[in-house]
């Protein structure tokens, strides 16, 4: 039987982050072909306080701490293919110094989320208060607006996923979960073993949001249906609650080996094929180099087993 870790990873420019139990490593394949690897120390916020990993709360600030380290990862991927610096980021640096990175991804994750929370959470809320008059059950008219969120889900979904950038991104994200079922299954880290595996993970962020969706349902469902601007409130309010609780759901269906949890999680699964694809082996090279630098020492011995949280 394969042996459960809760090693972590994203796809991100011509490349893979991994996270361990107290680093980060990126590994990425240079213009030049070459494979770059940073390794740095990152202990995530929910191990650095006790009140941080209690359940539920742990998953919040899980969400929020995996966003700025996914944000920051992206940003160092691509600064191996810009090919010069823009007015913009010189204008940055000219004002805020050594700063000018953090707060240019400080400001991109705030847009990012303002987004997230407009498409997902606003214009569902708001479209599904047009069919109020029609239907005045405040349950029925709430799981309506969930299933408009879905829908939306899927659509941004597929559209990103026509995209031939993206494409190759999702094709990194597959080699991250071959190169994870590699090392779950104790095979040697090669790309030869990787490739014989699935691209489809249930600990993946796809899963993830895809409990979000669901959860957020039920959760709303028992608001009732005040004004536009206390609606829009509550799911903002309520956000960090409901990634809590999909956390918790993720984490018991990564480690269950339950008949009934295979079913539950076949959704999310299903839904990966949109966001992975098959990778080649290049790719699968590249996501071993993240994989190995998180999993060993310096020279190369196996380290802690425990490694953090999800994909």
């Amino acid at each position: 039987m394969p042996k459960k870790t809760d090693i972590g990873g994203q796809a991100v420019i011509e490349g893979v982050m991994m996270r361990g139990k107290d680093k980060i490593a990126v590994a990425i394949r240079r213009p030049d072909g070459e494979i770059e690897v940073k390794v740095e120390d990152s202990i995530p916020i929910a191990k650095k306080n006790k009140i941080f990993s209690l359940p539920i709360i742990r998953g919040a600030v899980s969400l929020f701490d995996s966003l700025a380290a996914g944000l920051k990862t992206l940003s160092y991927s691509a600064s191996f293919y810009e090919e010069e610096e823009s007015s913009f980021d010189r204008f940055m640096k000219k004002i805020f110094g050594d700063r000018a990175d953090s707060i240019l991804m400080g400001i991109t994750m705030l847009i990012s989320f303002a987004i997230a929370i407009g498409l997902f959470f606003i214009l569902p809320t708001y479209t599904a208060s047009l069919v109020k008059k029609i239907n005045g059950n405040s349950i029925i008219i709430n799981f309506l607006e969930g299933i408009i969120r879905l829908v939306l889900f899927f659509a941004y979904l597929y559209f990103i996923s026509n995209m031939e950038d993206i494409q190759r991104v999702f094709q990194y994200h597959g080699a991250e979960h071959k190169s994870i079922y590699c090392y779950e299954n104790e095979l040697e880290l090669t790309p030869e073993n990787a490739e014989k595996f699935s691209t489809l993970h249930p600990r993946c962020g796809t899963n993830f949001l895809l409990i979000v969706m669901v959860v957020s349902i039920f959760i709303f469902s028992f608001l009732g249906w005040p004004n536009l601007y206390y609606r829009i409130l509550s799911r903002i309010i309520l956000l960090p609650l409901v990634a809590g609780i999909s956390y918790e759901i993720l984490k018991y269906f990564g480690r269950s080996d339950s008949k009934l949890i295979k079913i539950f999680i076949k959704p999310g699964l299903l839904l990966q094929k949109m966001t992975t694809r098959e990778p080649d082996r290049s790719q699968l090279e590249v996501a071993i180099k993240a994989l190995k630098a998180v999993i060993y020492d310096d020279n190369l011995q196996k380290g802690n087993d425990e490694i953090s949280e999800g994909i």
